[in-house]
This record gives structure tokens, C-alpha cells and sequence, in this order.
């Protein structure tokens, strides 16, 4: 039997975004505005024995979350995830799920709460690598002086997500 991923396109107001999710979770949200193929070069690269198979119904609780999040009704997400990474990537995930709705902090402090104070660049990587967008909110990490910083999903999404919050 074929495993299967399972994916769905939002559009929201500004947003375009692909979701794909494994039975246990979402696995990956897209940067916005990009074509499927993004998804779906990321899909065979880390699930290679997996099918992808589009399922708007099945995807609907994610979308909705992700709706109400950009659109102010929801400050954090209460979603299955299925992230696939190495253990220290792991460590810098659940470091940025911690982060507060509305708050900012640096990749020090990301390295310092992971235990790896030294191990700056390293954290940066990990973020970079977070397939989970938003959810997941990497958009959360700013430079030591405040500055933006790289966003896989575009600086001009980073700038919507920090405004949204209230952090611009």
C-alpha cells in the first residue's frame, strides 16, 4: 500500500499557500505566493516513498486554523504536526514554538535557550530548514539589533506576519 501525503492550496485574502500534511500531521507549509512545484520538490526529498494526493476536505482543519490566524482571530495554533528533522533541528523547532504570539527574540537567544549558546550559525540553518511556516513561527526571529532577518516564505511576508502581531 502506498503511503500518501496528503496537500491542499489556501488562499486567503493575500495568502496563497500549499499545506501538505502525513496522517500524523502537517508536514509543510509552503512560502507564499510560490507555484506547487515548491511543495512538491520538498515532498519527494523527504518522503520519498510517499504519494502526493490533493485532499481539500481532509486538510480543512489546517486551513482553517491558518485562516483565522491571519485574519486576527487566533494568536496560536492548536494542530498535529509531522516534522521530520535531525534532533538538534528538533530542539530549535520546539524553541520557536515557544516564542509568544506578539513577541520577538534573536538566534542567540534561540542558541542560548537550546542549551548551545556558541552554536549561532547552526540555529539559523535550522530555521531555515523549519518546513512549517507560520505555525511553526521561525517569522518570530529577528536579528540581535531588531533587524529582519532572512524568511524562507519572503521578507515581505515576514513584515505582513510581525504586523499582524503587532510587532511592526
Amino acid at each position: 500500500m502506498t503511503k500518501k501525503l496528503f496537500w491542499t492550496k489556501l488562499q486567503e485574502e493575500a495568502w496563497n499557500l500549499h499545506l501538505v500534511a502525513t496522517e500524523e500531521g502537517l508536514c509543510y507549509v509552503g512560502s507564499p505566493d510560490v507555484p506547487f512545484d515548491e511543495a512538491e520538490t520538498w515532498c519527494k526529498k523527504h518522503f520519498p516513498a510517499y504519494e502526493l494526493e490533493r485532499d481539500d476536505e481532509r486538510m480543512a482543519a489546517y486551513g482553517k486554523q491558518l485562516i483565522d490566524y491571519l485574519g486576527g482571530k487566533l494568536t496560536g495554533f492548536e494542530l498535529p504536526l509531522s516534522m521530520k528533522g535531525t534532533e538538534f533541528q528538533q530542539s530549535v523547532w520546539e524553541a520557536l514554538k515557544a516564542i509568544p504570539h506578539g513577541q520577538t527574540c534573536s538566534y542567540s537567544d534561540i542558541a542560548r535557550q537550546i542549551g548551545r549558546p556558541s552554536a549561532v550559525r547552526a540555529v539559523g540553518t535550522a530555521i531555515g530548514a523549519n518546513p512549517v511556516l507560520i505555525v511553526v513561527p521561525c517569522h518570530r526571529v529577528v536579528g540581535k539589533d531588531g533587524s529582519l532577518t532572512g524568511f524562507r516564505g519572503g521578507m515581505k511576508a515576514k513584515e505582513q506576519l510581525l504586523k499582524l502581531e503587532g510587532v511592526l
